[in-house]
This record gives C-alpha cells, sequence and structure tokens, in this order.
C-alpha cells in the first residue's frame, strides 16, 4: 500500500471517531449561511463536506490540500455526495497561499496548521491574510487521550515515546505547541481571541466501525514503540494493545475512554 492510499484508508477509518467532535466545534464557530470559506488542509475533503453542510446551499467552500493525489480522492468524495456545486479545491501550501487578500469571510485548519514539525507563525499569518476584515480564523488540533483505562501509567509511557509524542517534538521551544496558539493568533494582529476544548468518548460495545477506528488509533499514535520501552512494557504493550492479542483491551466489555480536539479562533481586525 502506497503512502497516499494509507492516508486515504486511515482518513475513511478514522472518522466514525473524529466526526462528532468535528460537527461539535464547527457549529461552535456559527458559520454565516451563504459564507465564502477555506479549509486549509483539507485532505480527502470529508470535513469540507461538514463546514458546506454548515454554510448553506448557497454556501461555497474551498479545500486546499497541498497534494494532487489526495486532492483527485476529494474531488471524487464530493462528487460523490452531490456536492461538487458548493466545494471546490486548489492544490497549495498554506505557507504561501494562492489567494489574494480578503478572499474568504473565514478560514479553518484541522490537524494541519500547528499540527506538523513546521513553523506555524507564516501559516496563521497567510490565513489571516486570505481573510477579510471581520472574518474568523480557525484551528482544530488533537490535544489529549485517555485511551487505556486501568493502565494509566502503561498510557503515560507510551505517550513518553517519540512516536507518542510526534508532531510535537521540537527544539525551538513550548510556544510552537500546538496549545500555544492563542500566541500566535495574537502576534498576527487577530482580535477577539478565544479556545474551546471538545471532548469525544466511547464505551463497549463498541460498533464495527469504531472498533476499527481505535484499532487504527492505536497503531497511529504507537507506531514502533517497542524498542523505547522496558521489557515489562513492551509484553504489557503486545498484549493490550494488539488486536491479534486475547487480551486486547478494546475487547474489553468495560471498556471507556475519551479524547479531546482544542480549537483556537480569533477574528482579523
Amino acid at each position: 500500500m502506497s503512502d497516499i492510499e494509507m492516508v486515504v484508508r486511515t482518513a475513511f477509518v478514522s472518522q466514525p471517531l473524529r466526526e462528532p467532535v468535528l460537527r461539535s466545534a464547527i457549529k461552535a464557530l456559527r458559520l454565516s449561511s451563504g459564507s465564502r470559506g477555506l479549509d486549509a488542509g483539507c485532505g480527502i475533503g470529508l470535513q469540507t463536506m461538514l463546514l458546506a453542510q454548515n454554510v448553506g446551499p448557497v454556501g461555497h467552500i474551498t479545500g486546499l490540500d497541498v497534494s494532487s493525489e489526495i486532492l483527485a480522492y476529494a474531488k471524487d468524495v464530493v462528487g460523490k455526495a452531490g456536492l461538487s456545486e458548493m466545494i471546490a479545491f486548489r492544490e497549495g501550501d498554506v505557507n504561501r497561499l494562492p489567494f489574494n487578500d480578503n478572499s474568504f469571510d473565514w478560514a479553518w485548519s484541522a490537524d494541519c496548521v500547528g499540527y506538523t514539525p513546521v513553523e506555524p507563525l507564516p501559516m496563521v499569518k497567510e490565513l489571516a491574510r486570505v481573510v477579510k476584515p471581520g472574518g474568523s480564523v480557525a484551528i482544530l488540533a488533537w490535544s489529549s487521550e485517555k485511551l487505556l483505562p486501568g493502565y494509566p501509567l502503561l498510557e503515560a509511557r507510551l505517550n513518553a515515546t517519540s512516536s507518542g509524542m510526534a508532531p510535537f517534538i521540537r527544539e525551538e521551544g513550548p510556544e510552537l505547541h500546538v496549545m500555544r496558539a492563542l500566541g500566535w493568533f495574537r502576534e498576527v494582529g487577530l482580535v477577539e481571541l478565544s479556545s474551546s476544548t471538545f471532548a469525544g468518548s466511547v464505551q463497549a460495545c463498541l460498533t464495527d466501525e469504531l472498533y476499527r477506528a481505535l484499532a487504527a488509533l492505536f497503531q497511529m499514535r504507537w507506531h514502533g514503540v517497542a524498542s523505547e520501552l522496558t521489557k515489562e512494557d513492551q509484553a504489557e504493550y503486545r498484549r493490550l494493545c494488539l488486536p491479534e492479542s486475547q487480551d486486547f483491551l478494546l475487547n474489553h466489555p468495560d471498556y471507556a475512554a475519551f479524547f479531546t480536539y482544542s480549537m483556537f479562533h480569533g477574528k482579523v481586525g
């Protein structure tokens, strides 16, 4: 499976887990009916369609992604949903947005700006540049999780591995962590700053869709961690976190977990 195919598969598999939280965050933005917005880092367009549903049939969303291959999937997904009239896609880099100043009523980015090991300030500045005065800029990022109920020490150790901390490993300092995004917004001149956190929760008995989504999340969050664990923790990780184990934690009748996304919001002065 190619890297692009893996990205697409992960997006589809994880959507049942993410969608309720994404809907809550988008609803909190109170996007104006008929407004024109930018989805920066749109991926295969799943969140773009949720944004489109919130601006109504006369609104319009432009999805931007750096990968032409990903955008090909996005166009297909949106076309099958019958939303091609409301959504257009553009290839481009968030660091150098291919749009004129004041092109949109608002800009949004989920799991992109501030969530990659790239300097975030130029990207936030670009989002603000393309939004009209009085319009809004919002970024959303995964911010926490408790996925291994009953095993807090193991989960803490897994999250302290290089995979568990990625993509938050930066040498430049704590001000570049996504939870400090209000500072980025302030520095580029955005006003009326706010932050909100949205939680998603799951419990046994899991639907097949949620089971697959959580299993994929375990693999993504703690990929290749074994070499960074003690032998005891390696054994416990394999016992609890791998689907082939008879003790795989998602099969436990008392399984319950939660995760959070945090959203940072400001207006163009």
